[in-house]
């Protein structure tokens, strides 16, 4: 069996590191999350973009650990409303609120809007960063429609009220698999597969 190298991804969301172990997951690497590393603090996050973002949470990681980071600043971009929620995706309805209760909170402030006019579109930095300082980035969209009421029970965060019009279904309306296929996120790994490889120890092998 080669070898596996340990990759920490700087998240406590079970639903997104699992997102990420299913796309890495004929890499040579062993992938764990802020759960398997409680010593790691909080990280505050300080960005005004998603890639200040992922920089900051994937250095800190890297840093704490002494093991590659790879870190995903992820969010919701709705034209109606100038950009939001943006890098506040997460915090949009209070620090503690539920996926129910953004989701809620974004219906609320598009209430009356019509289908033409509430375009969006999911973005995803991704940011690997070793103990030694090297910081590799990259970011991908998903472009989408936000729905009148949720739709669907996969996924998480605002994927029940994220239509992909190509498909005619909600983010949280697809499979796992047809979701990393199409995704912000699925598309960011896939650009960041290369930049993981070439940060791999040089006794990681080669990947096709």
């Amino acid at each position: 069996m080669s070898q596996k190298f340990p990759i920490v991804v700087a998240s406590r969301n079970p639903g997104k590191v699992r997102e990420i172990r299913a796309l890495l997951a004929d890499l040579p690497v062993e992938v764990e999350s802020l759960l398997d590393h409680p010593e790691v603090p909080a990280i505050e996050e300080t960005g005004v973009t998603f890639t200040e973002n992922s920089i900051q949470k994937a250095c800190a990681v890297a840093k704490a650990t002494g093991r590659l980071a790879l870190a995903d600043d992820s969010g919701l971009e709705v034209d109606a409303l100038d950009g939001a929620p943006g890098v506040y995706s997460a915090r949009f309805a209070g620090p503690n609120a539920t996926d129910s209760e953004r989701n809620a909170r974004l219906l609320e402030m598009l209430a009356g809007i019509p289908p033409e006019r509430r375009m969006a579109r999911y973005v995803a930095a991704i940011t690997i960063a070793s103990p030694e300082g090297e910081v590799r980035s990259t970011v991908a969209t998903c472009e989408g429609v936000i729905t009148e009421a949720p739709r669907g029970t996969n996924g998480f965060g605002y994927d029940p009220l994220f239509l992909v019009p190509e498909l005619g279904r909600t983010m949280a309306e697809l499979s796992p698999e047809e979701k990393n296929r199409i995704s912000h996120r699925g598309r960011a790994l896939r650009q960041a597969r290369e930049l993981l490889l070439a940060m791999l120890p040089d006794a990681a092998p080669e990947q096709a």
